[in-house]
């Protein structure tokens, strides 16, 4: 859209008042959704999406660091129910001295003692890097490990929070400065990075860097990055590895964790990849390591950053939607939400920022609706001028030219080139006053209705109904100045004239049946200058023509009662016109009169015929074209 396009929108009055109404209701109205949550179910579906999505650009994976131990299926096949005995875990920590993980971390609550718990406790003091999971428990208690495995281990939180929709996307990596389980594995980790020398250079490993809690804070959360499926974390069953049947070089410096993954188990886990079946629970402590690993836990943008975004979004997108119709706004409607949902999962895979889905595209899409609304709010309000007064045509013609002609809620007063028709029914006074009230009304109606029929077939406008009289006006509301237009005016008012004729035999056909009385109508035709705008006061308007031209049509429509020979018709028309029409119809010439109210004389012709040439163009409907 060009600089002086955009100009001649602004200076239009009606946009002048409308112009930011639908793009601010929109802001508003997604601002609003935002505050009380509505946005939240479906920005939960979008994240599942993008990150389905996402898969498909690049190929992602699993920190390599990471091994699952799982108390599977096959593992209770062997051993029988969960909880396993805890000499099962001293032996699983005996098999893996042979090639000895960084660290250990078993996602199990060891809370009741048994008579095992000395020898496994030896086992985890021996290993040195061992983390046990500790959990909230009823009345505000912490549920540790029984003494002697808490005081030769680390310990973590495994609290985890699960979404509406029952993905876990959070995850709390202090609370009141208590350590999640991941973030406890992994300073185990770092002290075992610390005991181990690099080949090269016989120097220490680089620990990783782990978030601190934060004074004051009682809780530091973090969004969880699924990179791809936990089906993709090397898992090994636990009895398998008891057995010995994995080899002891998958474990050998690798971040270990174990947990009860067998079908129906007690944590379930549902990310993005899993939902139906969920996974388990110890698959969400490997995504925060993976995470802290890679430092690449999913960032979001501040809710400030946010609320800004829809109401930036709920502006432009109504003042660029305003502008099309209404095809290209559906076009537009699909394109830049699959747009949003591309950048927002280009952005994810290159920068793990999480930016918004559902609440941009959907403040997007409630723009669109709103500048239909208010589109459709103002052709109601055009639209009520011209309300039976014109065709279909006319009408869209009049919706998609709407800035020219509104002026501060009504139609501005425009001059221009128009032709007149005034038609009146003889004899009216007589037959009315031997007629009952309803049934002269019905009488009149029927005919006033055939009549705008076939003005409106042909392009005109009903001006108004005098009584018994109608008025009506080809070439408006736009000012036509090409010749060829205000010729094409004159000819389809002069054929408008013509069927208007013929209308009346069936029409009088009708009436017979009926026993009411024939109607006979004359018809005068002038083409000239008019000026065309709404007339009445601020509760009462009319949009109307006046001028001279307006006089001269309804003299000669006068002049029908004194000119018979000639006039099969009963059509007269101005000299004007009959210069614009005179290829297409045969004429005669009548007289040359002063008309009533005029001081020059007028050259009247009648209308006798339609030329063959433009006869049948007309019966096939192509001659009324703009």
């Amino acid at each position: 859209m060009t600089v002086k396009t955009w100009v001649k929108y602004l200076k239009s009055p009606i946009r002048e008042k409308h112009l930011f109404l639908p793009g601010l209701l929109t802001a508003l109205l997604s601002m609003g959704l935002w505050q009380i949550g509505a946005w939240q179910s479906l920005e939960l579906i979008g994240f599942n999406l993008v990150f389905k999505t996402r898969n498909y650009l690049s190929y992602s994976s699993w920190d390599s660091r990471i091994v699952v131990i799982g108390i599977d299926d096959h593992t209770l096949a062997e051993y029988g129910e969960f909880p396993l005995s805890r000499d099962r875990y001293t032996q699983l920590l005996e098999t893996l001295e042979a090639s000895p993980p960084s660290t250990i971390g078993f996602d199990i609550l060891f809370t009741e003692p048994t008579n095992a718990d000395a020898k496994l406790a030896e086992a985890m003091e021996i290993n040195g890097q061992v983390v046990l999971a500790i959990a909230p428990g009823l009345h505000q208690q912490t549920l540790r490990p029984v003494p002697i495995l808490d005081r030769v281990t680390s310990k973590g939180h495994i609290v985890s929070n699960a979404d509406l929709d029952g993905v876990s996307r959070q995850l709390s990596l202090y609370i009141n400065e208590v350590p999640a389980f991941s973030i406890a594995l992994l300073a185990a980790y770092n002290n075992s990075l610390q005991q181990t020398f690099t080949t090269d250079n016989n120097s220490r490993k680089t620990p990783i860097l782990l978030p601190q809690p934060e004074p004051g804070k009682n809780l530091l959360s973090v969004w969880i990055n699924w990179v791809t499926s936990t089906r993709n974390i090397p898992t090994y069953s636990f009895v398998d590895v008891v057995n010995k049947k994995v080899a002891p070089s998958q474990f050998k410096n690798k971040i270990v964790l174990i947990g009860f993954t067998a079908t129906g188990a007690n944590d379930p886990l549902k990310t993005p990849f899993e939902q139906t079946p969920p996974t388990s629970g110890i698959y969400l402590h490997a995504a925060a390591i993976d995470n802290l690993l890679n430092n690449r836990f999913l960032q979001k943008i501040p809710w400030q950053v946010e609320l800004f975004l829809l109401f930036t979004v709920g502006i432009i997108s109504s003042l660029i939607l305003i502008f099309l119709q209404f095809k290209q706004r559906i076009i537009l409607l699909i394109l830049i939400p699959l747009a949003w949902f591309i950048l927002v999962v280009l952005v994810l895979n290159n920068s793990h920022i999480w930016l918004p889905i559902a609440s941009p595209i959907g403040t997007f899409l409630l723009s669109g609706l709103t500048v239909q609304w208010q589109e459709q709010k103002e052709k109601q309000q055009l639209m009520s001028l011209f309300a039976r007064h014109v065709s279909q045509e006319t009408a869209d013609l009049i919706w998609q030219h709407r800035d020219e002609i509104f002026q501060n809620g009504q139609l501005d007063a425009q001059e221009m080139v128009a032709t007149v028709l005034f038609s009146d029914i003889r004899s009216f006074t007589t037959i009315s006053e031997g007629m009952k009230p309803k049934d002269l009304l019905d009488w009149l109606n029927s005919y006033l209705g055939a009549m705008a029929e076939c003005v409106q077939k042909h392009h005109g406008v009903i001006d108004k109904y005098i009584g018994d009289a109608v008025m009506a006006v080809f070439g408006i509301p736009f000012p036509h100045t090409r010749a060829e237009e205000i010729e094409q005016d004159a000819i389809n008012a002069v054929y408008s004239a013509i069927f208007m004729q013929e209308k009346l035999v069936t029409l009088n056909q009708e009436l017979k049946l009926l026993g009411k009385p024939a109607i006979n109508i004359g018809i005068g035709i002038h083409t000239g200058l008019v000026v065309a705008g709404s007339i009445g006061g601020y509760k009462r308007l009319n949009y109307s023509v006046l001028g001279d031209a307006v006089n001269i049509a309804a003299r000669l429509e006068q002049l029908n009662k004194n000119v018979n020979n000639g006039n099969p018709y009963g059509i007269l028309i101005s000299e004007t016109t009959f210069q614009l029409v005179k290829q297409h119809f045969h004429t005669q010439k009548v007289e040359q009169l002063q008309l009533r109210g005029r001081q020059q004389l007028t050259l009247i012709y009648s209308i006798t015929g339609i030329k063959k040439e433009t006869d049948s163009r007309n019966r096939r409907g192509e001659a009324f074209g703009r």
